[in-house]
């Protein structure tokens, strides 16, 4: 029995039992995950095709490790330019082991309830009123304060001068140079 799952953007095909390297999911080692993009089960001489999924196939896995590819190096060129670039990248891989694949659908896990929100007692000092039963009191709901509006400019900062470095001199024209032939006529 096999299937073709996407999993992270690429499709492959997995077998009960089988380790695969795959783009880096989220989750820590020894967690559980599931895939439900099935494109493809095939089982003995049955074969069922999704359009494009199969609706309720899942495969579930367990992440094994997450390591680094081996470095890719990335050369940019453009001839007769001078220009070149060299770039390296190491992509980042998650190996996980597929522990079933299943056409019916993995059972559902019940979400954890949200439990009620706690009450508190009401305190008193007197001793008269310590004898006495005392309702318990909801917390009241907390409100943030408005954001600030984003009409407020921010003041600039004045830019520092070094008196040390003097100041650059805009270049100047030379002045044309006499003619010889003006000279002599004097």
């Amino acid at each position: 029995m096999y299937a073709i799952v996407s999993i992270a953007g690429q499709q492959f095909k997995v077998e009960k039992g089988k380790k695969v390297f795959v783009h880096r999911l989220q989750g820590d080692i020894g967690d559980e995950v599931s895939f439900d993009q099935v494109l493809l089960i095939s089982q003995d001489d049955k074969t069922n095709i999704g359009a494009p999924y199969l609706p309720d196939a899942v495969v579930l896995a367990q992440i094994l490790s997450h390591n680094r590819g081996d470095k890719v190096l990335v050369f940019k060129k453009k001839r007769r330019k001078g220009y070149q670039k060299l770039n390296g990248h190491r992509q980042d891989f998650t190996q996980i082991l597929i522990e079933d694949i299943s056409e019916s659908g993995a059972p559902k896990r019940t979400e954890k309830k949200k439990a009620a929100p706690k009450q508190e007692a009401v305190v008193t000092d007197s001793a008269s009123e310590a004898n006495t039963e005392v309702a318990p009191v909801a917390k009241a709901p907390v409100k943030k304060p408005a954001a600030k509006a984003k009409t407020e400019e921010k003041p600039k900062k004045a830019v520092a001068k070094k008196a040390d470095e003097p100041k650059a001199k805009p270049a100047t024209k030379k002045a044309p140079a006499k003619d010889k032939g003006e000279s002599k006529a004097k």
